[in-house]
């Protein structure tokens, strides 16, 4: 779990883990030099805590250095799993034949349209086989190892790790949906978020700079 300033919510979010660190799984946060108490309060919920350059990509791979289990897992602070993810991945990875995934989507918040751009979302990434951070994107170690892990790159690193994994497998699209914060989409307008991420995606697909796309999201 990569986590920058997360204090208001990296409690709940360590708390909805629970049920899984007690059956074995390992949960590390990656702090990329948080200036709240994100840090200490991870550590205080039981998590093992990494600290790593700023970056959600530099993060997740000192997470993934750290972590000493054969399957990752990688979830933003504001997305919770469904109780049984950790059966729904093993039972996804256990003939070989694919080697990574990711979730279906819900994103909660008042507006209808959420739902329409989650379902959209879902559709998307199964037709394509690319997926997205918002959807806990997970794989075996060793595919995050074949492919040299998440590139170094400021914006976009999920849909590059993606392209990359597809040449190993397609991915198992779970329908068991994992529920992402919607602030992102009320707090800047769910048209104005729709419009942009479709422009940074084109953008980004047409070879441009992942850092000139990050100074337009941001």
């Amino acid at each position: 779990m990569p986590v920058l300033n997360e204090a208001a919510c990296i409690e709940a979010a360590l708390q909805a883990l629970a049920p899984l660190a007690a059956r074995g799984a390992q949960i590390v946060v990656a702090d990329g030099a948080s200036q709240d108490a994100s840090a200490e309060l991870a550590r205080a919920a039981g998590a093992q805590v990494v600290q790593a350059p700023r970056g959600r990509a530099l993060q997740m791979n000192a997470g993934a250095h750290h972590a000493t289990g054969c399957i990752l897992l990688f979830l933003h602070a504001d997305t919770r799993l469904p109780p049984n993810a950790d059966q729904l991945i093993a039972q996804a990875l256990a003939s070989g034949v694919q080697v990574w995934g990711r979730f279906d989507v819900q994103i909660s918040g008042q507006p209808r349209l959420l739902r329409v751009i989650a379902a959209c979302m879902n559709r998307r990434s199964c037709w394509t086989g690319i997926a997205t951070g918002d959807q806990a994107m997970f794989m075996t170690r060793a595919a995050f190892d074949a492919v040299g892990g998440f590139a170094d790159q400021p914006l976009m690193e999920d849909i590059d790790l993606s392209a990359r994994l597809r040449r190993l497998s397609r991915p198992a699209c779970l329908r068991a949906p994992v529920i992402t914060s919607g602030r992102r989409w009320e707090s800047r307008g769910v048209w104005r978020t729709v419009l942009l991420m479709w422009r940074l995606r084109l953008a980004y697909w047409r070879g441009a700079a992942p850092e000139r796309l990050a100074a337009l999201y941001h």
